[in-house]
């Protein structure tokens, strides 16, 4: 079975091609290019890399998000323009468990972060080599998701480009507990990806329609609007 993964739910980007549990060409980068630009290349030249076909591909996984809103949505347009023109299954997996993929060990909490802004993020919380859920994908100010990573006691492995932006502060809270990965490791690979979009179920073609990504979040926009709704209450 062969599975094109596609993963641009923030700045860095990567496309792979899996056959039968091997990974026959990937591309993993974090440049100043424009998803909207450089992903649909990079899915070109990856398929070119594995001499495989479009026609030829059984099945699309893409993190859903959480992530950066344009970034999200440009994966998530491509993947079901992909899987529809073919007419093959698109899976979707968290961008948060896809990177934390990248550290899985047994017994280890592993915490996935994306910066949201304003001393915001998006994190998931996970344990062991299965990647067991803590804490479900969620947004939250950092000192609020401190707080719950407190509450484990236990030490933490954070994971994620993002993470350098607030581990001054993350040690602060929790002290010898916070631990560092290699900055190798803090990019996603969309062949985690795929190994992730296997264990599920495939859904139908017609579900491909209905995708939908998973922000995690309600849209800037919104949030304002709710905001004065409010104030017109009082």
């Amino acid at each position: 079975m062969i599975w094109l993964g596609i993963e641009t739910a923030n700045a860095p980007l990567s496309i792979a091609v899996v056959k039968n549990g091997k990974v026959l060409a990937e591309v993993v980068q974090n440049i100043k290019l424009t998803h909207s630009v450089g992903a649909m290349p990079a899915i070109e030249e990856v398929l070119n890399k594995a001499g495989v076909v479009p026609a030829e591909i059984d099945a699309v996984a893409v993190s859903e998000g959480p992530g950066s809103y344009t970034g999200v949505r440009i994966g998530v347009t491509l993947a079901k323009t992909f899987a529809w023109s073919i007419q093959k299954p698109l899976v979707g997996v968290s961008s948060l468990k896809a990177l934390a993929a990248n550290v899985k060990m047994s017994d280890a909490i592993i915490c996935a972060l994306f910066d949201a802004r304003r001393q915001n993020v998006y994190a998931g919380v996970y344990e062991g080599a299965q990647l067991n859920t803590l804490i479900e994908d969620y947004h939250d100010h950092i000192d609020g998701l401190l707080e719950k990573l407190k509450a484990l006691q236990s030490p933490v492995l954070f994971v994620g480009t993002d993470v350098d932006l607030y581990f001054e502060k993350i040690q602060e809270v929790l002290g010898e507990n916070a631990l560092r990965v290699s900055n190798t490791l803090d990019l996603p690979r969309a062949s985690e990806l795929i190994a992730m979009g296997q264990q599920k179920k495939l859904p139908s073609i017609e579900a491909t329609h209905s995708f939908v990504p998973q922000y995690r979040r309600i849209a800037e926009a919104e949030a304002n609007w709710l905001k004065e709704q409010k104030k017109e209450q009082f």
